[in-house]
């Protein structure tokens, strides 16, 4: 799927939204509903990837809580919930991902160009 995609393009604007407003969101991925906090959306290595901090909902591995990835074409019925967080939670690693772009994120500023 491809960010021209209409689905994928109102996936983007909701999460970048909810990102500005630090609300919650909710979505599918991997078959499992996950309630997170959307930290970090951009591109990696080509791939638009969302870094989150899943508060909720179920999970692969045990327990269904703590920061996880996704890319942004396995994501399906994102929606923002009412609920905000706090914002900016410590790097797991204490170290900052290296993005080719960043796109929205509630502790650093977006890149400009997001055609790329």
């Amino acid at each position: 799927m491809s960010a021209a995609d209409p689905a994928t393009s109102q996936t983007e604007q909701r999460l970048c939204e909810a990102i500005a407003g630090l609300r919650l969101v909710s979505f599918s991925l991997q078959g499992r509903e996950r309630i997170a906090e959307p930290h970090d959306y951009g591109v990696i290595g080509g791939r638009r990837r969302l870094f989150f901090y899943q508060v909720g909902g179920a999970s692969r591995s045990a327990p269904p809580v703590g920061w996880r990835w996704a890319d942004l074409g396995d994501i399906a019925g994102l929606r923002a919930l009412d609920r905000k967080f706090d914002g900016a939670r410590p790097a797991p690693s204490g170290r900052h991902q290296r993005w080719d772009r960043i796109i929205a994120s509630v502790s650093r500023p977006p890149d400009e160009d997001h055609s790329r």
